[in-house]
């Protein structure tokens, strides 16, 4: 099985849902860091909705300054083209193989989709 995970090496549950991934030997891991390789506001966009959620829901809100933006409340675009921008507003991670993507908070909602 693949599986591409957007990864932030500073993020513990980003790391944690890493050390899942490779620690099962069926799995062939992707790393994408995306705060230095952001993926598209399209890429986004099919992430989300495979994932069953809105960009709002993917939308890091701890550490940022999303909500004084009045991203919470911006359409889907608007809210993709600020993750594009500034990739810190992505909240991590996701992690998208054959069986479907999720936003892996808590890192064991990766078990979903292995």
């Amino acid at each position: 099985m693949k599986a591409t995970i957007w990864h932030n090496p500073a993020c513990g549950t980003s790391r944690k849902t890493l050390a899942i991934l490779e620690n099962l030997s069926r799995v062939e891991v992707t790393v994408v860091e995306y705060l230095k390789d952001p993926p598209s506001a399209e890429k986004l966009a099919q992430l989300y909705r495979d994932a069953g959620i809105t960009p709002q829901a993917g939308l890091r809100l701890r550490g940022t300054d999303a909500a004084e933006r009045g991203l919470p409340q911006a359409d889907d675009a608007a809210v993709l083209a600020a993750m594009v921008a500034d990739p810190i507003l992505i909240e991590r991670p996701l992690v998208e193989t054959d069986k479907g993507v999720r936003l892996c908070r808590p890192q064991d909602t990766v078990l979903e989709i292995l």
